[in-house]
C-alpha cells in the first residue's frame, strides 16, 4: 500500500496502486476499473474546464480582482473564482456583518421574550461558500502565522470543527477588506 499521505490526496502512485488490487471475482475487478476510468475522465475534464475559466479571466477585467483574492492564504484559483461568481459585488453587502451572514457563518439564534438562546451556526447560507471557506480556513491555520496561533487558542476552549468555523469568518473579513480597497494581502508577523 502507498504511504500515508497518497490515500488522502488520491496521488497518481495511488491509483496505480487500486489499478494492482486483485479481486476474488471477476466483477470486482470490472467495477473497480470502471469507477478508476470515471475518475480519470472526471479528473481530465476538470482540468480543460480550469484551463479554459483560467483563460477568459486572463482576458477579462477581472484578473486584478482575483489577484487579490489569491494573496489571501487558503484561497487558491478556483476559490478565488467561485467566491467571485458567487458574490459578484462585494459592496451589495453594506458591512462584514451582512456579508457573513449571507455566507452563513453566523450563530443561530433563538429569541423568544427576553431570552435569547444561540443554537449553532444558522441553516441560511450560501449553498457553496461556507463550505468553500471552512476548507479555506483550514488550510490558512497551516499557512498564515496569525491565524495558527488564533486556531491553537480556540482550540484549548472548543472542539476543531467549531473553531475552524470561527478561523473561516476571520478569513471571510480578510477577503472582504483586500476586494473592497482593490489590494493584495499583507500577512502580519508574530512575534
Amino acid at each position: 500500500m502507498p504511504v500515508h499521505s497518497e490515500v488522502y490526496h488520491w496521488s497518481k502512485p495511488f491509483i496505480n496502486w487500486l489499478k494492482s488490487l486483485e479481486f476474488a471475482f471477476s466483477s470486482g475487478q470490472s467495477t473497480l476499473q470502471l469507477l478508476i476510468q470515471d475518475l480519470l475522465n472526471h479528473r481530465r475534464q476538470l482540468l480543460q474546464v480550469t484551463k479554459e475559466i483560467r483563460k477568459q479571466i486572463n482576458i477579462s477585467d477581472i484578473k486584478p480582482q482575483i489577484k487579490y483574492l489569491r494573496s489571501v492564504f487558503g484561497i487558491g484559483f478556483v476559490t478565488a473564482v467561485t467566491l467571485y461568481s458567487e458574490l459578484i459585488d462585494i459592496h451589495r453587502f453594506p458591512d462584514f456583518d451582512h456579508l457573513a451572514s449571507y455566507v452563513g457563518l453566523i450563530p443561530s439564534v433563538k429569541a423568544s421574550g427576553e431570552q435569547d438562546t444561540t443554537r449553532g451556526m444558522t441553516n441560511r447560507q450560501s449553498r457553496y461558500l461556507r463550505s468553500l471557506l471552512i476548507e479555506a480556513a483550514w488550510i490558512a491555520v497551516r499557512k498564515d502565522p496569525v491565524l495558527t496561533l488564533k486556531f491553537s487558542e480556540l482550540i484549548r476552549r472548543m472542539p476543531k470543527n467549531k473553531a475552524i468555523v470561527r478561523i473561516a469568518k476571520k478569513l471571510l473579513s480578510r477577503i472582504r477588506y483586500v476586494w473592497v480597497n482593490q489590494t493584495s494581502y499583507v500577512p502580519a508577523i508574530v512575534e
